[in-house]
């Protein structure tokens, strides 16, 4: 019985979330806090599904950036969890083709993140250039899940190069942001499914002197690091 009050509630709750946040977008449309705005929005559905949020954000990063964060991607659940820690001044880069949702295609597109067509490799490489632009002129931060996929449960998958690439170009600090593991553990017929632990690296500026592969295997190895420290404070206080 839980789980279908809750399903019924999510499907309302987030049509609600989805509303304002268009609402707010048609008001200030592609404004530079909008994104962090819409992580407020869906964050607030993590109390429906039982989850407690805790974020853990350094001064440095508080005083703003640009920077480019790096997140890892674990499930459909990112989207009420990590998104909590998106910070003002922020976008993301999504698929084009997400903007064809119903409202919140619409309310992802107003937000101001960066759309790119995945299927054709030139205009992904164009996108590329329209990020490192943004970041350059206009003091946005960008907002990257380097794996480039949802891992569940797999582990830190490998990254893929973009994000790199981009604070390599733009010369700007990277960001990791890192979530304790959630695999399997909402329970939607259960009232209390734990807490979700989240926390920012200070920012870092790559290793000019090294090649981007070595510095993409670093800040793997570091955003793995942190996460294994969460997972081992969640253990901790659950036992």
């Amino acid at each position: 019985m839980l789980a279908l009050i809750r399903i019924i509630a999510l499907i309302c709750y987030f049509i609600l979330v989805n509303a304002a946040l268009l609402l707010v977008c048609l008001v200030r449309p592609f404004h530079r806090d909008n994104v962090y705005v819409a992580g407020k929005l869906y964050s607030s559905i993590s109390v429906i599904l039982g989850l407690k949020l805790e974020v853990r954000v350094p001064e440095s990063v508080k005083q703003g950036g640009p920077f480019v964060y790096i997140a890892n991607h674990q499930n459909s659940y990112d989207l009420v969890t990590i998104c909590k820690a998106a910070q003002k001044g922020t976008v993301t880069v999504g698929k084009k083709s997400l903007k064809w949702i119903p409202i919140f295609g619409q309310a992802y597109w107003l937000t101001g993140n960066i759309m790119i067509d995945r299927k054709n490799s030139g205009k992904a490489r164009g996108t590329l250039q329209v990020t490192v632009d943004k970041i350059k002129e206009k003091g946005l931060s960008v907002w990257f899940f380097p794996e480039g996929t949802r891992s569940y449960g797999r582990g830190l998958l490998p990254f893929k190069s973009g994000a790199f690439r981009i604070a390599e170009e733009t010369k700007e600090p990277i960001v990791v942001v890192a979530a304790s593991n959630l695999h399997q553990k909402i329970k939607l017929n259960r009232w209390n499914n734990g807490t979700v632990l989240m926390s920012l690296s200070e920012p870092e500026y790559m290793d000019e002197d090294k090649p981007l592969k070595d510095n993409m295997a670093y800040f793997h190895n570091k955003m793995a690091d942190m996460i294994k420290v969460l997972d081992t404070e969640i253990e901790s206080h659950n036992s």
